[in-house]
C-alpha cells in the first residue's frame, strides 16, 4: 500500500486509489478538484508536500517547497474558489510529537497561487497549526492552533490578486482542559465547527467566540492523564494513540454533506468506520461542492 483515497458510493460500496508511483504516501488532508483529481497533503515523517492523485493512480506534484526551501511535512490543503490552493505545517520540529507543547510556535500558513509550483508563506510562528476554513464572503481565513488550544482568525487582503496576504490576527476562542482543536468547518450561519482529537468533542462557535458543545464521547480518566501530561509538557504519541470513547476513536475532522448539507461526516483516526448524523443547521458550501467528478463518478454509483 503506498498511498492514496477512498471513494465511498451512497450504497455503501468503497474503492479504493492508491498511487502508482511508488511513492510512500501518507496524505493527511485531501481536497477535490474541479474533473475529480484529489490534492493530497503529504505528511511524512521528515518530508512533505502537496501532490495530485488522478483516478487511475497517477500521482503529479504540485509543490514540494515553500519560499525555495523543502517543504515540512504538511498537514492540510483546500482550494479557494480562484484556485489558489491554501496549505498548512503544523511544526518544523522533528519529531513532530516533540511540539505537542503549549509553547508550540512555529507552524505556519501557505498558499500555492495558480500556475506556481512553490508555496509561498502568509501567516507564520502558530501554536501547531491544524485545519483552516476559508470565508470568502466575509473575507476572511479561521485556523486552528492544535496545541495552543485556540482558534484565530486572521482578515485575507488582495483575495482576487496574486498578492494576497493575512493580517489582523484575532484569537476568536481559546479552549479550556480536553480540547484540543484539529478540524474545522463552516455553516451557513457563519458559525465553525471545530473537532477536538483526545476528548472527541464538537463545538460550535460563534463569529464572537461564544462555545456551544453539540457532541462529546470522552473518557474522563484518559483526559486526567492527558490533561497532566499537557501541562508537564510532555504530551506524547502515547496519549493521542489510545483514544477511550465508546463510540468515536479520535475525531479528527467533519465535513457538511447530503443533498441539504445537513449531514455531519465526522472522521476518526482510530476508526474504520465513518460517522456520520444529521443536525438542524446547514453548512457553508465548498468550493469543491457539485463539481464535475470525471473519472470518479464511475465508483459513485
Amino acid at each position: 500500500m503506498s498511498g492514496g483515497i477512498s471513494l465511498i458510493s451512497p450504497s455503501g460500496d468503497t474503492h479504493h486509489i492508491f498511487n502508482n508511483a511508488g511513492l510512500n504516501m501518507r496524505p493527511n488532508g485531501i481536497a477535490l478538484e474541479n474533473g475529480g483529481t484529489v490534492l493530497l497533503a503529504h505528511m511524512g515523517d521528515t518530508d512533505g508536500g502537496i501532490y495530485r492523485l488522478h483516478a487511475d493512480g497517477r500521482l503529479d506534484p504540485v509543490a514540494l517547497t515553500v519560499e525555495g526551501q523543502a517543504m515540512p511535512p504538511t498537514n492540510f490543503v483546500v482550494r479557494d474558489n480562484t484556485g489558489r490552493i491554501w496549505i498548512t505545517v503544523s511544526t518544523r520540529k522533528t519529531p513532530r510529537a516533540s511540539d505537542y507543547r503549549a509553547a508550540a510556535n512555529t507552524g505556519f500558513i501557505a498558499v500555492i497561487e495558480p500556475g506556481e509550483n512553490d508555496a509561498r508563506i502568509v501567516a507564520d510562528g502558530l501554536g501547531y497549526t491544524n485545519e483552516c476554513v476559508i470565508d470568502e464572503a466575509r473575507g476572511e481565513l479561521w485556523v486552528n492552533e492544535t496545541f495552543a488550544r485556540r482558534v484565530t482568525r486572521f482578515q485575507m487582503n488582495g483575495f482576487e490578486s496574486k498578492e494576497v496576504s493575512l493580517s489582523k490576527p484575532s484569537v476568536v476562542c481559546e479552549f479550556d482542559a480536553g480540547t484540543y482543536p484539529d478540524g474545522i468547518a463552516l455553516d451557513s450561519e457563519g458559525h465553525a465547527w471545530i473537532t477536538s482529537i483526545v476528548s472527541n468533542r464538537i463545538i460550535r462557535v460563534s463569529p464572537d467566540g461564544l462555545q456551544t458543545l453539540m457532541f462529546e464521547d470522552s473518557d474522563e480518566e484518559h483526559l486526567r492523564w492527558t490533561e497532566a501530561a499537557y501541562q508537564n509538557n510532555s504530551l506524547g504519541r502515547e496519549h493521542l494513540d489510545n483514544a477511550k470513547g465508546e463510540a468515536m476513536k479520535n475525531v479528527s475532522n467533519l465535513a457538511f454533506g447530503g443533498q441539504d448539507l445537513k449531514t455531519l461526516f465526522i472522521g476518526n483516526l482510530l476508526g474504520d468506520t465513518l460517522p456520520v448524523f444529521k443536525q438542524e443547521i446547514s453548512g457553508h458550501a465548498m468550493p469543491h461542492w457539485n463539481v464535475p467528478l470525471g473519472n470518479l463518478e464511475q465508483y459513485l454509483d
